[in-house]
């Protein structure tokens, strides 16, 4: 379905959609209830400081219908970044139209034209859904297992 839409930077002024779309993902897709003034500071703070992280938003009429963010990791092996892409998100009505995909797209010539070494994200190992939406855009499951240790 070819549907009329325009990606451009988060802003300030999508705080709140941006801070509901990542509450939202969470129960969805992990079962998690986030804290709505930790989020909400969170994704404040990248907005504001985009060295935390940059959001990139799908908008149809003026409203947003998709978002991710994006951060830098850097990679001394190669002498690049590479860009981290989370807080995916698009609205139920609008799955299955090609907008991630279009948001991924997007997100990957950016990468691109900045010299970066490559994408990465991680998924819940669980949500084929995605899993499958992911490989269909070229990614693979990597070598590496992500662990961590929560304070």
């Amino acid at each position: 379905m070819n549907i009329n839409f325009k990606i451009r930077k988060g802003k300030i002024k999508d705080l709140e959609i941006i801070v509901d779309n990542n509450i939202k993902m969470a129960e969805e897709t992990e079962g998690k209830r986030l804290d709505y003034s930790t989020v909400r500071n969170g994704v404040e703070n990248a907005l504001k400081d985009p060295e935390k992280g940059e959001y990139y938003v799908v908008e149809k009429n003026g409203k947003i219908i998709g978002q991710l963010m994006i951060t830098k990791e850097w990679s001394d092996w190669r002498n690049c970044y590479f860009l981290w892409i989370q807080s995916v998100y698009t609205l139920p009505e609008f799955r299955g139209k090609g907008i991630f995909s279009s948001l991924f797209k997007y997100i990957e010539q950016i990468a691109k034209e900045n010299f970066c070494c490559g994408l990465r994200l991680y998924v819940d190992r669980h949500n084929k859904k995605a899993l499958d939406v992911y490989k269909r855009l070229g990614m693979v499951v990597s070598d590496y297992l992500f662990i961590e240790k929560e304070f």
